[in-house]
């Protein structure tokens, strides 16, 4: 079964976005660019909701970056009720049922998915327990404010420490397994 991996940037105080939504202030040295290229390699989907689509989209299709070949020609799905259409290469719409489709696309055959940014949606899977690994990506600053990552989590959730690594820059990568205890098999 495949695995969906969140795969997230956050300030030291947990936002994943300023107050307008605003992501200036990620950082990525050549280390964590190598990081980067060889988790999107590992995966061949990823999953958006409308607002980090929307960014995505406006940015990889003609950005001058070594990832942007992997972005571009990555399987992409949007999960959005009030988008018309997603006309980024290898993109297909979803106008509802998240849950529903990726328990679906969890029994397909293929390598992992991984959800980027779209904090709505990432914790709306967790919550339907269909959330393998949480990879976080504390970048050095505090924004004092902003959008946190993780909303409405009804019950404690306990996560299980797989892997730290730290980089140049200042940034920190937490892997975490979720930990859904015996007998759930989401």
């Amino acid at each position: 079964m495949r695995k969906l991996i969140v795969q997230e940037m956050v300030s030291l105080d947990g936002y994943f976005a300023g107050p307008q939504g605003e992501i200036d202030w990620h950082q990525a040295d050549e280390d964590y660019v190598a990081y980067a290229k060889s988790f999107l390699q590992s995966v061949d989907l990823l999953l958006f909701g409308r607002l980090t689509y929307e960014q995505m989209a406006a940015f990889w299709p003609s950005a001058n970056h070594e990832l942007a070949s992997i972005m571009n020609e990555r399987e992409k799905i949007v999960f959005s009720n009030t988008l018309v259409s997603a006309n980024w290469r290898h993109s297909r719409l979803v106008p509802e049922h998240a849950i529903e489709e990726v328990k679906r696309l969890k029994r397909e055959a293929g390598q992992n998915m991984a959800v980027l940014g779209s904090g709505s949606l990432a914790s709306s899977l967790l919550c339907g327990g269909l959330v393998d690994e949480i990879q976080l990506t504390v970048v050095p600053i505090m924004l004092g404010q902003g959008i946190p990552l993780f909303r409405d989590i009804p019950s404690p959730l306990r996560l299980q420490l797989e892997h730290t690594d730290s980089y140049p820059s200042g940034n920190v990568l937490l892997r975490y397994l979720v930990d859904r205890g015996p007998g759930d098999g989401a």
